[in-house]
């Protein structure tokens, strides 16, 4: 029986244009789309078959489209939820996505998943329809949009699990990664060794059991019994993700990530860090002391945003603070950034009333 590939939203076609989509006059990236064009046709050249020229050809199209699609949400804050499609809705991990997801919207996160059932429906029921957005990959088996995302402009349907699992990662603020089978701990790994070798920037990655569950407990003891000890990852490395059953801890985890910590990039071999709240003097002379060690040359010194950074011009106003990174230590540089987060993020009220 023949398979029939399902158009990426059904009845419309790649070239209709998206309200968002502007007029190509005067595009700022003309030269990256003309190198696109060249490579395109040294592959005449090299006598690519046709088996090459189809993977190309079909993960373009994937991926230029999924790009259009996710880019009028590019500043809004998304969260990918991963996890089994297998799970029924009366599983307590089932519920524990949906809340979850209710709770991320809540605090106007959009909540990215796989637009499956189990745990990706449960996610996308939490948060609802306008604050979700679904990457499916199209299988003969097991997989079809959950009604939540099913027929939504924000649903995207892939052929290649390459091109899904880079919007899965590159699109969003965090990763929360519930229980499920090879594809979900295929996906945690996958975010982790990203983040780990500095091809992600930081963020919150959150592995969250059912209340009271040990799947990813169990999972972390494994790590601990064996790369660990076997020194195959550091000490540090473990600060890269965080292990809790509880929504309210979980929802923390990402949001407190960024209460002071916006974003990083690299300017001519620096690393700088956008802030909400400027440092203190003293503050960076406590971060030069402890984080010494992740520093190729130099010291950790406050700056002013970079004229390379005007593509990023809404940024422009917050405090920053640079640094020589060695590009090695991400678990350290995590740690740095939790630090920065718990010594600067403004005390709630009832905090403040502990306090006194």
């Amino acid at each position: 029986m023949s398979r029939k590939y399902r158009k990426t939203r059904p009845g419309v076609s790649e070239s209709d244009v998206l309200p968002t989509e502007h007029s190509s006059e005067l595009y700022p990236h003309q030269s990256i789309v003309a190198s696109i064009k060249e490579t395109a046709d040294k592959l005449k050249q090299d006598q690519a078959t046709r088996g090459d020229l189809k993977i190309l050809d079909r993960a373009l199209k994937e991926l230029r489209y999924a790009f259009k699609v996710f880019t009028p949400y590019r500043k809004q804050r998304k969260v990918t939820v991963f996890g089994s499609a297998r799970t029924l809705p009366d599983d307590p991990a089932y519920q524990q996505a949906l809340q979850f997801g209710r709770r991320m919207a809540e605090e106007k996160w959009m909540i990215v998943t796989g637009a499956g059932p189990g745990i990706m429906e449960a996610a996308h029921v939490g948060a609802g329809t306008d604050m979700s957005m679904g990457v499916n990959i199209m299988l003969p088996f097991e997989q079809e949009p959950n009604y939540v995302i099913h027929k939504d402009e924000k649903l995207v349907n892939l052929n290649y699990f390459f091109t899904r699992k880079l919007l899965f990662v590159k699109e969003v603020h965090a990763i929360v990664c519930c229980a499920g089978g090879f594809g979900t701990l295929d996906e945690a790994f996958e975010t982790l060794t990203l983040v780990q070798t500095g091809k992600r920037d930081p963020m919150p990655i959150v592995l969250l059991d059912s209340p009271g569950g040990s799947y990813w407990k169990d999972w972390e003891e494994f790590l601990k019994k064996n790369l660990l000890k076997q020194e195959w990852i550091s000490e540090e490395d473990l600060s890269l993700f965080h292990v809790t059953d509880d929504i309210e801890n979980a929802v923390d985890e990402v949001i407190g990530f960024y209460s002071v910590y916006n974003s990083m990039r690299y300017v001519k071999g620096r690393l700088v860090l956008r802030l909400h709240v400027e440092p203190s003097n003293e503050f960076i002379e406590k971060l030069n002391d402890e984080f010494k060690d992740i520093l190729d040359s130099g010291i950790i010194t406050k700056v002013n945003a970079h004229e390379l950074e005007k593509d990023d011009d809404h940024l422009t106003d917050l405090p920053r603070i640079s640094l020589m990174f060695n590009r090695k230590n991400l678990g350290r540089l995590r740690q740095m950034i939790d630090r920065i987060n718990s010594e600067l993020a403004p005390q709630s009220s009832e905090e403040e009333d502990e306090e006194e």
